[in-house]
């Protein structure tokens, strides 16, 4: 199995910035992706980047795409999620997934096998 913990949630004001971490542990794999995903009170779950892990490819979402950064560290299996020029809008409790690839080259936006227990971020206007 593998575990997920999500950490760096919180509150902070709008136009603020605020990164948080997903740290990986138990059983690895040859070739997978992580991403991340977000849901608001009374919404689906969204998602919003994704990273292959041995290639670094990313994939953003458009309404992330210029203000959160996904980035990785190998040797510690964690993928952060450097959020930038937040809104309110952006409240939400966000998960970190991983999804199982057949090759480094996947950025999948769905079917993630694992999940962490999510973090609460809440932007302030």
């Amino acid at each position: 199995q593998v575990q997920l913990v999500e950490s760096g949630g919180g509150l902070v004001q709008a136009g603020g910035s605020l990164r948080l971490s997903c740290a990986a542990s138990g059983r690895t794999f040859s070739n997978y992706a992580m991403g991340w995903f977000r849901q608001a009170p009374g919404k689906e779950r969204e998602f919003l980047v994704c990273i292959s892990w041995s290639r670094g490819l990313t994939y953003y979402t458009d309404s992330v795409k210029g203000r959160f950064i996904i980035s990785r560290d190998n040797a510690k299996r964690t993928v952060y999620l450097q959020m930038t020029d937040v809104k309110p809008e952006d409240t939400a409790v966000y998960y970190c997934a991983l999804h199982r690839t057949t090759t480094g080259w996947e950025v999948p936006t769905y079917g993630y096998n694992y999940w962490g227990q999510g973090t609460q971020v809440t932007v302030s206007s």
